[in-house]
């Protein structure tokens, strides 16, 4: 009992201490709750009709294009514009997938098992692989089945360890490659039913086809003659706020835009001092004493040259035409330059030259495996069957792990710069050097080869050559002093408001209003500008940026006004609008003054108008750009109106006022063919829905974009 009392005494405590663990464990919980949430919030690059977009599957889709162009281009690294483009290409196809999934979902429509295979393997062929280079047969330059099913049997691999790393490496990004393309043309096939759907839902009827027939079916000459609306001042015309705001309020749909930012910045170009000019030239000298008295060329030119060495002969044609110039005028040994343009240093020496085939034709077997023993021994076996008759053709389908296998073995034309390049010197030499038909057994990265060449071109005269290359770069003093030279401008100068006369007093150009929005990666003229578009979106109005380093220049921005998401304002767009109002009415005055003269010839109207009389053909009322003239629709259809020899009535179009008499009409004899104006119309109707099907889906989504905090 004493205890319960205890209890009950403490009563209010024990309320108050239950209270709080329970608040503890509930506010706890909401923490980690909400912790999670901060973290997915942090991840979100854009959300799309409610579905996230995560920076890790971004930028894995980035990563996996970014191989697929250095595969398809042989590079082993991309510019920064290259990168711009994947990142954005990326961003537009996450985007389009989205909006076309939830379209396509609603109508049941997808991709079967058997339409990817028929599109692939089938008879009806992607036409996107159709125009891949790699898929096309090399001689005819068009679509080969066989190269495509020889390929994906070539990347049919079930155990890759029983290839060497460099090739297992190759048919992993092989595989890659074909999945990604795989995706994309299943994607491509899905849009296609889509916009096939809604292109059918709008057909042609008789009416329209007949309508358009009667458009097209007479054609005119005429003579004209035009006032230009900037014949009569502006300053004549007035405008009223009144009438410029009822335009806008037609228009108003057209100006929507994204959050942007204003700003004004400084641009330094870091460019060589002229102390950096006297280096590279006393630099280069001393280059060109060395390649004169040493025969270590290849060493000399790869320390020294902004491009490595090129251990072979060439032909005049591949050189540039100061190369090219040189080479056919110099004799063994001879020198050209140092020679200064556009901030590089060029040097020449002719190593050597020669008379030999520009190209060679080659097929090989290639044999490859972990055990080099075996290897060894199948290839010493091969050149005994080859030198006893054995045919190569034969050996290289059943015995080569390349997939020129199901050629034979060929795998194309050789320059020495090619196969220098696509394999190693060994090959080079060997390729360059047998005779025709003969074979010979060399060794690359790859395995190893039985190389035959079974053609070559004339011998001409080719040359090796030693080419020293060399940009002119700021030092780093140089870099230094434009930097120091630009931060003490802003610490002298804290004012941003100031700046601009603060800059021209330091010397400094600066452009002001300069709009900006998230996307962008340029600022006005400066190309590499990505940082300080992040910076602008993330900073106050009236504050200095810090020094950025865009390419070749230093920038220093500051933002002068932000830019919420909506329309344009009135303001904004009064001068473009003022300026069609006062085009109109200017056109409506000149059209007035012309009537009141009662004129009766084209020449006459042209003297009054202060102008000359010029002349047309085959315009009808279906034409889309009169020929001198341009887009004129209301010319378009006097003239379908006028009779012949008639002097019309003015004309008031979107560049002037027009005068005109047809000279001559002429009605085509092709009788009207339902079928085939309909079919036209179908065509072009399906053209314009392909085009802006997927541009209406994105416009309608829902879309927060926030690339502008990843990069």
């Amino acid at each position: 009992m004493a205890t319960l009392e205890k209890i009950r005494s403490k009563a209010g405590l024990l309320v108050l201490v239950v209270g709080f663990a329970l608040f503890a464990f509930i506010i706890g919980d909401f923490l980690n709750s909400g912790s999670a949430f901060f973290r997915q919030s942090q991840e979100r690059l854009a959300k799309v009709d409610g579905q996230v977009i995560k920076i890790q599957n971004y930028q894995a889709k980035v990563d996996e294009m970014t191989e697929m162009y250095k595969m398809q281009s042989g590079q082993t690294s991309l510019s920064d514009q290259y990168m711009t483009q994947i990142r954005q290409s990326v961003y537009n196809n996450m985007v389009q997938e989205i909006v076309l999934d939830e379209a396509t979902e609603k109508l049941g429509l997808t991709v079967s098992a058997e339409e990817l295979f028929d599109m692939v393997q089938g008879n009806n062929i992607s036409p996107m692989l159709q125009q891949m280079r790699m898929f096309q047969n090399p001689q005819t330059k068009q679509f080969d089945k066989t190269q495509l099913l020889n390929f994906l049997k070539a990347i049919e691999v079930k155990n890759l360890s029983n290839y060497p790393q460099a090739q297992q490496a190759e048919l992993k990004k092989a595989k890659a490659f074909w999945m990604f393309w795989e995706n994309n043309i299943k994607r491509q096939r899905l849009e296609q039913k889509y916009t096939t759907l809604l292109a059918k839902a709008i057909s042609a009827n008789k009416l329209d086809a007949k309508d358009t027939y009667d458009a097209t079916i007479k054609n005119a000459d005429l003579k004209y003659a035009m006032q230009k609306y900037a014949s009569i001042p502006d300053s004549t015309i007035e405008v009223s706020d009144s009438e410029i705001r009822d335009l806008y309020n037609q228009r108003k749909e057209n100006y929507k835009r994204a959050e942007g930012r204003i700003l004004k910045y400084i641009a330094v170009d870091i460019r060589p001092s002229q102390a950096d000019y006297d280096k590279s030239q006393k630099e280069m000298d001393g280059i060109k004493d060395e390649l004169a008295s040493s025969d270590k060329i290849a060493d000399i030119v790869n320390e020294t040259s902004d491009v490595p060495y090129v251990d072979a002969f060439v032909a005049p044609k591949n050189f540039d035409a100061e190369m090219k110039k040189f080479v056919e005028a110099s004799d063994k040994g001879a020198m050209y330059g140092p020679a200064f343009e556009n901030d590089n240093y060029r040097i020449f020496k002719l190593i050597d030259k020669t008379n030999a085939p520009d190209s060679v034709k080659v097929s090989h077997i290639m044999l490859t495996g972990k055990d080099t023993k075996a290897v060894e021994a199948t290839a010493d076996s091969l050149m005994n069957v080859l030198k006893h008759g054995g045919n190569f053709e034969e050996l290289a389908k059943e015995f080569s792990a390349d997939q020129s296998k199901d050629k034979g073995g060929e795998i194309g034309w050789f320059t020495e710069t090619t196969a220098l390049r696509g394999l190693n010197e060994d090959f080079k030499d060997v390729v360059f050097s047998v005779n025709k038909n003969e074979v010979v057994k060399v060794k690359s990265t790859y395995g190893t080869h039985l190389v035959k060449v079974t053609d070559r071109t004339k011998n001409i005269e080719k040359y090796k050559v030693a080419d020293v290359e060399r940009a002119v770069s700021p030092s780093s003093k140089t870099y230094s002093d434009t930097y120091n030279k630009l931060n003490q401008f802003l610490s002298k100068n804290t004012d941003p408001e100031k700046m601009e006369e603060a800059a021209k007093e330091d010397g400094y150009n600066i452009r002001t209003n300069v709009t900006i929005t998230s996307t962008d990666e340029i600022l006005g003229s400066v190309k590499k500008a990505r940082q300080v578009v992040r910076w602008a979106f993330q900073h106050d109005k009236n504050e200095y940026s810090e020094i950025f380093e865009c390419g070749e220049e230093f920038v220093v921005a500051v933002v002068t006004a932000e830019l919420p998401q909506g329309y344009r304002s009135v303001n904004e767009v009064a001068s473009s609008l003022r300026h069609e109002i006062a085009a109109r009415k200017k056109g409506e005055k000149i059209a007035t003054e012309l009537k009141t003269k009662n004129l009766t010839s084209i020449d006459a109207y042209a003297t009054a108008m202060n102008t000359k009389v010029d002349s047309v053909k085959f315009v009808n009322f279906g034409t889309r750009r009169i020929a001198g003239i341009g887009v004129e629709p209301n010319l378009n259809a006097m003239v379908s109106l006028t009779p012949v020899n008639q002097l019309s009535q003015p004309v008031i179009g979107n560049n002037g006022v027009y005068i005109f008499e047809k000279s001559k009409e002429i009605e085509d004899t092709k009788s009207f063919n339902y079928e085939k104006e309909a079919k036209d119309m179908n065509a072009n109707t399906a053209y314009r829905i392909n085009y802006l099907t997927i541009r209406t889906l994105i416009n309608n989504a829902d879309i927060e974009d926030n690339r502008i905090r990843f990069y």
